[in-house]
């Protein structure tokens, strides 16, 4: 046996922290923020038309949606290019041609996309050429 006496109450562990009860759920981003984001790829602008709260905010969905169109204009306009170069390959210098030309347009539709993302960020509806119209119909649905 041991010197020491044992103790008849073995000590107890201390209380558990305070821990506060919890808060409604919130979005998480402010509505500019999640508006710009749907520019970075086609995959944020779907998700934020299918999340809520997300899919019910007008400037989100005007975005998202502006954001699709300017992926789908971006899409076809380098399946007619890349045609074009197909059907037209055997002129001399036509290659150098197309070339040319998706640089420019990949140019501009860059240019279009930070505009739409710096817009957006700042919580403006900014319509880009023939894509923003259709966006804001479908926005306001």
């Amino acid at each position: 046996m041991s010197d020491f006496p044992q103790d008849p109450i073995p000590p107890q562990p201390p209380p558990p922290p305070y821990i506060p009860p919890p808060t409604p759920a919130s979005s998480g981003l402010s509505d500019n923020l999640a508006a710009a984001l749907a520019y970075i790829t086609i995959i944020p602008a779907i998700v934020f038309l299918v999340l809520e709260p997300y899919n019910r905010i007008p400037l989100v969905r005007f975005h998202a949606f502006q954001s699709i169109g300017l992926c789908i204009v971006s899409i076809l306009l380098n399946v007619v290019l890349r045609i074009g170069q197909e059907i037209l390959h055997i002129i001399p210098l036509t290659g150098l041609l197309f070339a040319c030309l998706n640089m420019v347009i990949a140019l501009v539709i860059f240019i279009a996309w930070l505009i739409a993302i710096l817009k957006a960020f700042k919580g403006e509806w900014y319509k880009l050429p023939f894509i923003g119209d259709i966006a804001e119909r479908q926005a306001r649905v």
